[in-house]
């Protein structure tokens, strides 16, 4: 079967458990690690994150399986009063998020998030915390201006992820170039994959960022992405703490897809320090027109 064909076959009883050696590295002090998972939902809900009464959300049923395992606890809550206690606890902290998080209506109808709280997640990042970010994190707090222009001032949680959303165009086939070898989770990668996913068309990327995976927007359908390839999966380092982005996440399958639990493995990993990468400054080698926007948006 070629690559492309296997990678557009959604989950793991088709893929075969053996297809990818899925990519996770223990703690080194072989300690009790803790995740929270974040998935409060203001603007669009995504239905990896929509929850059926108290029953978890499918992406938070994946995280939990992937993680329970290997004996890691994660947290899954939509409350945004949890960033107002204790973050000390959390080897990592995860965004499956949309809209502004402070207002106090959302579509799931969970309380918002403090400014206080937006401060305290910020802090506690720089101060060394992990972050993972997916999907819609980048259009999770936008800055100020013309949504369809680059900023040079953008907002304090944008800087942080190193990435802003525009919008998004048809669900379609599209190419990832993986830029980033030898990043954790991309070790089966190959040099490119093909995957039908809804793709975010992104702006004002971290000057600093290590991208991974490139979007490959030749042959596209979709005003927004005619425009040169951008960075679509990325890490950084955000004062001491480690930010891990991936735009994957909007389909279920794509969650149960090994390739795509693999590069989120990967991303945990390296996020908790568990794992190390040599990030060199590569935005401008993998994707040196990313700022270079559609014009007809």
């Amino acid at each position: 079967m070629k690559r492309r064909d296997m990678l557009l076959t959604s989950g793991a009883a088709v893929l075969g458990l053996s297809a990818f050696p899925l990519r996770w590295v223990e703690a080194r002090e072989k300690k009790k690690q803790k995740i929270l998972y974040y998935t409060r939902s203001v603007g669009f809900e995504h239905s990896p994150v929509r929850r059926k009464g108290d029953e978890l959300s499918h992406s938070e049923k994946i995280l939990s399986e992937l993680f329970n395992e290997r004996g890691i606890e994660i947290v899954c809550t939509k409350d945004g009063g949890v960033f107002d206690g204790d973050l000390d606890q959390y080897d990592a902290i995860a965004f499956y998020t949309c809209g502004d998080l402070l207002r106090p209506q959302s579509k799931d109808g969970a309380p918002p998030m403090t400014a206080v709280g937006k401060e305290n997640l910020l802090k506690a990042v720089a101060g060394g915390k992990g972050f993972v970010g997916f999907h819609s994190a980048t259009d999770t707090f936008h800055s100020k201006g013309d949504r369809n222009k680059v900023q040079t001032e953008v907002d304090p949680y944008v800087g942080m992820i190193g990435g802003e959303f525009i919008k998004h165009g048809p669900q379609q086939v599209a190419t990832m170039t993986v830029t980033g070898k030898g990043f954790p989770g991309t070790e089966s990668a190959g040099d490119s994959f093909d995957l039908n996913e809804e793709w975010y068309a992104m702006k004002n990327f971290a000057g600093d960022m290590y991208v991974v995976l490139v979007q490959e927007t030749k042959g596209m359908k979709g005003n927004c992405y005619q425009r040169p390839p951008f960075p679509a999966t990325w890490a950084r380092k955000h004062g001491k703490g480690r930010v891990f982005y991936t735009s994957l996440g909007h389909r279920e399958d794509v969650w149960t897809n090994e390739l795509c639990q693999q590069i989120i493995l990967g991303g945990f990993s390296w996020a908790m320090g568990n794992a190390d990468a040599e990030l060199k400054t590569n935005l401008q080698q993998a994707a040196p027109d990313a700022d270079t926007l559609s014009t007809e948006l």
